[in-house]
């Protein structure tokens, strides 16, 4: 099985080549994976901004530790949360099913009064809370998809979110920065590349009842 051993090939790379970009068509193609990423009701209560600009990814380096993946990567992947949902989120996503599915939206009524109705018994908090989990499965297509296509990355929780709200204007847009991940292309200088993987084994991880 081909994905296995991609799996086994990626790790959570500390140092990339700066000299080198992830072409166009397979950033398309990470879109593309993160784009049918299944979601909460089909929500996708998420945004994802890529940032390849140098002098912004400065910027965010210091409230990212310091780390030098955010500039020597070719691009810094953010995924934002919806910091709360609208009934218009709802509305809108019952539309886009109309239309993509060729189906009259009034049959769809129901179907979005229901979800309304889930997400109002919740607190402004678990909102939030849901919205934010929601990020990490399209952080986990993105994982996936550049092992499938030979492009390093490193997930990466080591960073102030505030600043990078107001760095980047989020709270204004109704987002928060949940998660980030940088992408790109290994530097041979990068020791941790040659480190066996540490797994729990089967029997540790999995329970079959």
């Amino acid at each position: 099985m081909e994905y296995i051993k991609n799996l086994k090939w990626r790790y959570a790379t500390k140092k990339f080549d700066s000299t080198k970009r992830v072409p166009q068509e397979h950033l398309n193609q990470l879109k593309e994976a993160i784009q049918l990423t299944p979601s909460s009701y089909g929500l996708q209560l998420y945004k994802v901004i890529i940032i390849e600009n140098a002098e912004l990814k400065k910027r965010l380096k210091i409230a990212s530790w310091n780390q030098d993946q955010v500039t020597d990567a070719s691009h810094l992947v953010v995924f934002c949360n919806y910091t709360s949902v609208s009934d218009q989120n709802i509305n809108d996503f019952i539309k886009r099913t109309a239309e993509t599915q060729g189906i009259d939206a009034t049959s769809l009524n129901s179907y979005g009064d229901f979800i309304k109705e889930k997400l109002k018994e919740m607190t402004v908090s678990e909102v939030f809370n849901w919205t934010f989990r929601q990020t990490y499965l399209g952080l986990g297509s993105l994982l996936s998809a550049c092992a499938e296509l030979k492009i390093d990355s490193c997930p990466m929780e080591g960073f102030e979110s505030e600043k990078y709200n107001d760095i980047l204007e989020l709270s204004e847009q109704g987002l928060n920065a949940a998660v980030i991940a940088t992408i790109g292309y290994r530097s041979s200088e990068d020791h941790t590349q040659n480190r066996l993987k540490v797994r729990k084994s089967f029997n540790q991880l999995f329970q079959v009842i």
